[in-house]
C-alpha cells in the first residue's frame, strides 16, 4: 500500500499538481482528485449498468424489472459506490503516519454516509415489496404494511446503533447490550408500536380485518370502509367522507362490526315491520274471501286453506254458526300470506336465504308484523331502493285487507276532527 501511495505521490510531484514538500494543500488537492475519479466511476456505472438494466427491462413483460427502474432502486443502491471508492482511497490524500486524526474523521464520515444510504435503499426495498405482493389477489387485503413498517422500523434502529458505535468508537454489540438494561424505557417509548405489531398480526392470522372492509365501531366513531393497516393506525374512511383513525390494538380488544360477511354472502338482509292497529284484524266473511280470491298471488293460497279448514270442520263436527266455533281465516292471516309470496316473486329478493313475514311481540302501539327477508343486490344505494320500494307497496295494500296502520294522532288529524265536528258542539265531547 505505501509503495502505491509512493507512486501516486511522485507521478502527481512530476505532473506538477503537487509540491515535493508535502502540505494540507496538496493533501486537499489529492482528496478532490479521488472525489473527481470516483465520481466520474459512479457516472460511468450508472450509464453502463442502469442503462443496460433498462434496456432489459423494456423487452420483458415482468413487470418486477419495471417497477425496480420506476422506484429507483438501482440509483439509491449505487450513491454506496462513490463513498466506499473514497474510504478505499482517502489514504492515498491523508496517510495514516502523518494526519490519522483527519484519516479517521474522515473515513467515519464515509461509513455514515455508506449505512445512510444502505438504510435508504433497504426502506425503498422493503416498500417495493410491499407494493409487489399488495398487487397479489393472495396478499392484496392482508395488512402487510404494518409489518413492513416493523421491520423498517428495525433496520431503522440498527441502523442508528451502527452510526452511533461510528461515533463513540465503541463495539455495537456493547452498546445492545447496554440497552438491554434500558429494556423498560424503551418498552415505554415504543409502547404503541409494540402493541400495533402484535394488534397486526392477531388482525392478520385471525382475519378479523382487511383493507376494503366496512366496519362500524360506535366508540370511535368508525362507520365506514377500511383504506389503510398500518403499524400504528388503522384509517377508515366513513360515508361522510370524514377520516377515523382507529389504534391496531383497540380493534382486539374492544369490540367492532365487520361487515365483510354481508358482503361475501348471497344477500344483504331486509328487517323492518310496520305496526298494524289490533282493532282492525277480524274474521274473513265470505265476500272478503271473495274478493281476495282475485289477488293473484294468493288464488291458490285461498282455495287450498278454505278447503282445509272445512275439512276439519266437517270432521269434528264444529258448529259454524259461531264464528268462534273451529278455524277460521283472518284477513291478517291472509295478509302474511300474500306477503310471503309478494316477497318470493320480487327478482331482487334472494331465493336461497331465508323469507318470511312474522308476528312480534304486540305492544300498546300495535301488533308489529316483521318482513324478514334478504336483498340480492348489496350496493347500498340500490339495497334502500328495492326495501323502499317494498314497503311502499305494502303500505298502501294493506287497507286492502281491511287493515289498517297504528299511528299516534297527530295535530293534523285533531285539526281534521274539528273541523268535521257539528255546528255549536264542543271538542270535549267527542272525547
Amino acid at each position: 500500500m505505501s509503495k502505491i501511495q509512493e507512486w501516486v505521490y511522485n507521478l502527481l510531484v512530476q505532473m506538477g499538481l503537487i509540491s515535493e514538500n508535502s502540505s494540507y494543500l496538496d493533501n486537499i488537492v489529492i482528496l478532490l482528485l479521488i472525489i473527481a475519479v470516483t465520481v466520474g466511476i459512479d457516472y460511468s456505472c450508472r450509464y453502463i449498468f442502469l442503462g443496460m438494466f433498462k434496456r432489459l427491462a423494456r423487452k420483458t413483460k415482468n413487470q418486477l424489472d419495471d417497477l425496480i427502474v420506476d422506484r429507483k432502486i438501482i440509483n439509491k443502491m449505487m450513491h454506496m459506490i462513490p463513498a466506499i471508492l473514497i474510504y478505499i482511497l482517502l489514504p492515498f490524500a491523508f496517510s495514516a503516519e502523518e494526519t490519522p486524526k483527519i484519516l479517521i474523521v474522515l473515513q467515519k464520515l464515509c461509513q455514515i454516509y455508506i449505512i445512510a444510504v444502505s438504510l435508504r435503499f433497504i426502506n425503498a426495498s422493503l416498500n417495493l415489496i410491499h407494493e409487489i405482493y399488495n398487487k397479489k389477489d393472495s396478499f392484496k387485503n392482508k395488512p402487510l404494511k404494518g409489518f413492513i413498517q416493523i421491520l423498517q422500523v428495525t433496520v431503522f434502529f440498527i441502523g442508528v446503533i451502527l452510526i452511533i458505535s461510528i461515533l463513540i468508537n465503541k463495539s455495537p454489540v456493547s452498546l445492545l447490550a447496554g440497552l438491554g438494561a434500558s429494556a423498560a424505557i424503551l418498552m415505554l417509548v415504543f409502547k404503541d408500536t409494540i402493541l400495533g405489531f402484535v394488534a397486526g398480526i392477531q388482525l392478520s392470522a385471525n382475519d378479523m380485518l382487511r383493507a376494503g372492509d366496512w366496519i362500524t365501531m360506535s366508540k370511535y366513531g368508525a362507520d365506514g370502509t377500511v383504506i389503510e393497516v398500518t403499524l400504528n393506525a388503522v384509517k377508515v374512511r366513513n360515508f361522510d367522507n370524514t377520516i377515523t383513525t382507529i389504534p391496531p390494538y383497540a380493534l382486539v380488544s374492544d369490540a367492532f362490526q365487520n361487515w365483510r360477511g354481508m358482503s361475501e354472502s348471497p344477500g344483504r338482509r331486509i328487517k323492518r315491520s310496520i305496526n298494524i292497529d289490533m282493532n282492525s284484524v277480524h274474521f274473513c266473511t265470505p265476500e272478503m274471501l271473495e274478493k281476495f280470491r282475485k289477488i293473484s298471488l294468493i288464488t291458490d293460497y285461498i282455495d287450498g286453506k278454505e278447503q282445509e279448514l272445512d275439512e276439519y270442520n266437517e270432521e269434528h263436527h264444529i258448529d259454524s254458526s259461531i264464528w268462534v266455533n273451529g278455524r277460521r281465516q283472518t284477513n291478517l292471516g291472509v295478509f302474511r300470506a300474500y306477503l310471503v309470496r309478494y316477497l318470493r316473486s320480487l327478482p331482487e329478493v334472494s331465493k336461497e336465504l331465508v323469507c318470511m313475514v312474522r308476528h312480534l311481540q304486540p305492544t300498546d302501539t300495535g301488533i308489529p308484523i316483521e318482513l324478514y327477508c334478504f336483498s340480492s343486490n348489496k350496493v347500498w344505494v340500490e339495497y334502500e331502493g328495492i326495501q323502499a320500494d317494498i314497503f311502499d307497496h305494502v303500505l298502501a295494500v294493506i287497507p286492502e285487507f281491511g287493515l289498517s296502520v297504528f299511528q299516534n294522532v297527530s295535530g293534523a288529524d285533531l285539526k281534521n276532527i274539528i273541523i268535521k265536528l257539528p255546528a255549536g258542539s264542543q271538542p270535549s265531547e267527542c272525547f
